[in-house]
């Protein structure tokens, strides 16, 4: 299997933070312009907001980033250094801004780890792993919360329910069925049944309206197969810290709006509970997202789900929101990938990792 440089830089590139940031720009200036509790007077909402609850906010997401860091490391069997695992995060959250939700950064990922010097078969595995565990999270974390949240999860959504004929539940749902699929089928395909997995590919290929799709389904297949020869053999030591790892990141991501949210209102315990588990269900939703890095979709999801909370802050904090946790991964992408390319393409070439 080669990758494809050209299409991968494509996506790797700085100016692609433009896209993103014009699209969220566009639909905060028409929550501005067309909602009507969005005033000068709750603009200056931000100035009410408590410090120490912002301090934790930015705290707990940079605990999210170690605990990223923490994983990839672990994941690779410690191959890289803290230092490069900063670089391959800080590119994989950039690639991921650059996209669409629904495409992801793996391909890039893939790219970054061989380009660390890891095999390809390796950084294969890993970055599957590290789909399927964070789809897993959502997949077996869905119904736990939803089970502590006693059913107070959807809000009502007229909006959606007037423009789309569907209501965020029946969206929820439906995204929820396709990643509880995609992630059973994966890890049976990764784990127990790689060829078995390739056959089935081939065949479903060989039908006459997906064939000109054969070759690609017979790489993937054979990426499985590879992927799956790295993995065999790994002790309970190995899984134990990435799976706490996983829930400790997705935690944390979660738990910054939680804190960002106490910095505007007060909260007793069942509404922490309540924002914890509306965020888990507004991910499932936006990971269906075309918008790159879910731009203006998310935006406007968090209006529907948080305002019972928020009232007149809600705007204020959505803002506050994407600031924490997703431009600034443009920024750092940016920043980091001129010096990345020339770290791996100008530096004399070292011996691949075993």
């Amino acid at each position: 299997m080669k990758l494809d440089n050209k299409k991968i830089f494509q996506t790797l590139n700085p100016n692609k933070i433009w896209v993103p940031v014009i699209i969220g720009l566009g639909i905060v200036f028409a929550m501005f312009y067309f909602d009507p509790s969005v005033t000068r007077s709750s603009l200056r909402g931000v100035f009410d907001a408590s410090m120490p609850w912002i301090f934790l906010a930015i705290t707990v997401i940079l605990f999210r980033d170690a605990g990223y860091v923490y994983r990839i490391r672990e994941i690779t069997d410690r191959q890289l250094t803290w230092k490069r695992a900063i670089y391959v995060i800080i590119l994989w959250e950039f690639a991921s801004a650059v996209t669409p939700s629904v495409v992801g950064g793996t391909a890039v990922a893939i790219f970054i780890l061989n380009k660390e010097g890891l095999k390809l078969g390796r950084a294969i595995a890993y970055v599957m792993v590290t789909a399927i565990l964070d789809n897993l999270f959502f997949v077996i974390g869905a119904p736990v919360i939803l089970f502590f949240a006693k059913g107070n999860i959807f809000p009502v959504s007229k909006v959606l329910e007037s423009q789309l004929g569907k209501s965020l539940e029946a969206i929820f749902w439906v995204s929820y069925s396709l990643y509880a699929a995609y992630s059973l089928i994966m890890a049976l395909a990764l784990f127990f049944r790689p060829r078995v997995f390739k056959w089935l590919l081939i065949k479903l290929f060989s039908i006459r309206w997906l064939r000109k799709w054969k070759h690609d389904a017979q790489e993937y297949g054979n990426q499985i197969i590879e992927a799956s020869r790295e993995l065999t053999g790994k002790k309970a030591g190995y899984w134990i810290p990435i799976i706490l790892a996983t829930i400790f990141i997705w935690s944390s991501r979660y738990l910054m709006l939680n804190a960002l949210i106490s910095a505007f209102v007060p909260l007793d315990i069942y509404e922490h509970v309540i924002i914890f588990a509306r965020q888990v269900i507004m991910w499932i939703v936006m990971m269906i997202s075309p918008t790159p890095g879910s731009s203006g979709t998310a935006e406007f999801f968090f209006g529907q789900f948080f305002t019972e909370f928020l009232g007149n802050y809600t705007f204020v904090t959505s803002i506050l929101w994407r600031l924490f946790s997703y431009y600034p991964y443009l920024i750092l992408g940016a920043i980091f990938l001129p010096r990345w390319i020339r770290q791996v393409f100008f530096r004399k070439k070292t011996k691949d990792a075993e």
